[in-house]
């Protein structure tokens, strides 16, 4: 469970008597005015690991509440075999899935620490999620942020693209997101499961369209340019749907290298291209889902996302059968 150390319990409060007065001003000792300060160790690092923590409880104290009270909007819960898939639906579970989030994001892919050690942000309390439990270990080994319209109409999308074409589609949306998989788990089973549970939640909420950031893994110009090529050739949306990234995400670069791409073999750049789309992107290709304009990029994980959208209306026949 979530336990850290906030700014307050560290503090020093001066004694009190019964009334609850502070003794140190009118009882029968007197505090110094300024009291004796510890000596810095050698290295000059005094109170290092203390202000860690504090800093710690300062950022999770808005959460704390939240964490507590969290329960799942739609539940889901299936059984297969060895695997659990059910959504989140107490504080420890919540705890279980952002711990894993990190443990992918960023001490595998990122290579980088952080002072808490989970994902979390402005978007995890007011969402479901989905998580895969290992009935063996009783670990979680998956998980998939789902944020449905029904319930919310903020979404993270929007921090990175202007997506009112999106929004004013009618019928439910949900948004999916901050999908991982935990390294020795990273088999077809797993992503079956996802999937599964995915649609259970589609049938709940009678969802209509499914939306979210995929994201390729390059900050390189010339290969961002070969997947727009390769995506927007195969696998484009209707110009109503199209969406534009915010100013602050936007691949500046796009216009040139997009130029060069076209100059080149179609095949050696889709050849190329293909490789370097994930699985989870290629499997919403293949249910039919389609790309919404250029992509934004993400410097903070070091990739690029391409807004993504499923309508099952027009979604490949299996993909219904599937959800619906």
């Amino acid at each position: 469970m979530l336990v850290q150390n906030t700014a307050e319990e560290h503090a020093v409060h001066e004694p009190q008597d019964d009334a609850g007065q502070q003794l140190g001003r009118k009882g029968p000792f007197k505090l110094p005015k300024h009291p004796p300060q510890p000596q810095e160790p050698p290295g000059g690092k005094s109170h290092f690991i203390l202000d860690v923590v504090r800093a710690g409880g300062k950022f999770m104290n808005p959460y704390r509440f939240r964490f507590r009270a969290f329960r799942a909007k739609v539940p889901v819960h299936v059984e297969v075999r060895n695997f659990v898939v059910k959504t989140v639906d107490t504080a420890s579970e919540l705890e279980d899935i952002l711990r894993l989030r990190y443990k992918v994001f960023y001490k595998e892919f990122l290579e980088k620490r952080r002072l808490i050690a989970m994902d979390i942000d402005q978007f995890d309390l007011i969402c479901d999620h989905l998580m895969i439990i290992d009935k063996k270990s009783h670990a979680c080994v998956g998980t998939y942020r789902l944020n449905c319209s029904l319930f919310n109409s903020r979404f993270y999308s929007e921090t990175e693209f202007a997506m009112d074409a999106i929004l004013g589609l009618p019928g439910v949306k949900l948004e999916l997101g901050r999908a991982c998989v935990h390294k020795d788990y990273r088999r077809g089973i797993i992503l079956t499961l996802l999937w599964r549970g995915l649609g259970e939640y589609v049938k709940a909420t009678n969802t209509k369209y499914l939306f979210g950031c995929s994201s390729v893994k390059t900050l390189d110009p010339l290969e961002i340019a070969a997947v727009h090529n390769y995506l927007m050739t195969r696998h484009p949306s209707a110009a109503s749907c199209r969406v534009v990234p915010n100013e602050a995400y936007r691949v500046k670069s796009l216009p040139l290298y997009a130029e060069a791409v076209r100059c080149m073999q179609a095949e050696v750049v889709h050849g190329h291209a293909a490789r370097l789309i994930p699985t989870l992107l290629m499997s919403y290709l293949h249910s039919g889902a389609v790309i919404c304009g250029d992509p934004a990029l993400d410097k903070e994980f070091k990739c690029v996302d391409f807004f993504t959208l499923l309508d099952f209306a027009t979604a490949a026949e299996a993909t219904t059968r599937r959800f619906l």
